[in-house]
């Protein structure tokens, strides 16, 4: 919560000569002398911000800080111990590196432990907010030796801001143009080693140039329904609730693989458990929950079987434009949050042509697939 600390004593003395002089100045109605509107008096009160909570208790606290909290993704988590480890005996920052995968997978949770483990202070933007030069000047001049910078959405940054950073990146140093024309001229800051972590959803958006410059990259891997049982347990836990095991894994089988959802169903099925007045979340409960929250048995919601209604009733494979028309959705929505699942679990096809709906979509949909799709499924090259 916002502190505002007042020096009420100047205040009450001012406010009780502003109150005289107000009673002197009213019947001669001469204007007092403007002032810059933005200046504040710092001599007449003091003011201190602290961090806004949102219910650290809740939020903060379900996402894990040490490895041995950090469950799924166990390759990566190797070969970044090797390399923490690595560049801590050579006193060097870790590489540069690039996460992509889906949304919810841990990908800024995984940036936060690396901090952690590497004892640097990390800082935190996403690349829509770096709209110009001064804005990426402004946050790598405040970078301190070994700290990490963190950017969501790397894939969003401007062609223009990516040439700033290809500098800072490679010999931590910042070129910064003043002027224009005959009068233009080059000023070199140099900047403290630094470590830059990128996360995306959509690494092939990335240029080669900004993406050859990380040392390292992970693509993060949906979690299996046994890690994400273990996620629930221990998110539970902290949430000072008790949840029978096989409810925890019917959150995990309608969790789409991802953590974030099975964490969001969790909070959910807790309201339902509250409102029944169990000690323990159960079974019956969740499945009631779940139902009451349209999330089907293969996490499915409304969204997702519009899409693969679409596509099953469809006459010849879809392009991504004609399928957001129909379903009046975002494509980048699409593309990010209902296809990769879809994918991975075979219940779609991506050709050249178009995309198709596969045989588990007719199966689960109970519609019989038309000859052309069986054909074209047979006959034509899958891209994915």
């Amino acid at each position: 919560m916002a502190k505002i600390t007042l020096d009420l004593q100047s205040l009450d003395s001012s406010s009780k000569s502003s109150s005289k002089t107000s009673q002197k100045s009213s019947s001669k109605s001469t204007p007092a002398k403007s002032t810059n509107k933005n200046q504040i008096p710092t001599d007449e009160r003091e003011v201190s911000i602290e961090r806004i909570s949102f219910d650290e208790n809740i939020e903060t606290s379900l996402r894990p800080s040490v490895w041995e909290d950090y469950i799924g993704q166990t390759q990566i988590k190797k070969n970044l111990k090797i390399a923490i480890l690595g560049a801590q005996k050579r006193s060097e920052p870790l590489m540069h590196t690039l996460l992509f995968g889906p949304p919810g997978l841990g990908k800024t949770t995984l940036s936060h432990i690396i901090a952690t483990q590497m004892g640097a202070n990390i800082k935190v933007t996403a690349a829509p907010m770096i709209e110009k030069g001064g804005d990426l000047a402004a946050i790598l001049t405040n970078i301190g030796e070994g700290d990490i910078l963190f950017i969501d959405e790397i894939h969003r940054l401007s062609p223009a801001i990516e040439e700033l950073l290809y500098p800072a990146m490679e010999d931590f140093r910042l070129d910064i143009i003043t002027g224009s024309g005959p009068a233009a001229q080059t000023i070199k800051i140099d900047l403290p080693p630094f470590m830059l972590i990128g996360a995306t959803t959509r690494a092939g958006m990335l240029s080669s140039p900004l993406r050859d410059r990380f040392g390292m990259d992970f693509r993060l891997q949906f979690y299996d329904n046994s890690e994400l049982s273990l996620i629930i347990d221990k998110a539970a836990h902290k949430l000072k609730r008790e949840i029978k095991k096989d409810a925890s894994l019917e959150i995990a089988k309608r969790a789409r693989g991802t953590p974030r959802i099975a964490l969001r169903l969790l909070k959910r099925v807790r309201d339902f458990s509250d409102v029944a007045g169990e000690e323990v979340i159960s079974l019956d409960t969740t499945k009631h929950a779940l139902s009451e929250l349209g999330v089907n048995e293969l996490g499915f919601d409304e969204l997702d079987l519009r899409y693969l209604e679409a596509l099953a009733r469809a006459k010849s494979p879809m392009g991504l434009n004609t399928i957001a028309a129909i379903i009046s959705e975002d494509e980048g929505t699409i593309e990010d949050l209902i296809e990769p699942y879809l994918l991975a679990n075979g219940f779609l096809e991506r050709t050249a042509r178009g995309r198709v709906a596969s045989i588990k979509t007719y199966e689960l949909l109970r519609l019989s697939p038309p000859k052309w799709n069986l054909a074209h499924l047979q006959n034509e090259p899958k891209l994915f």
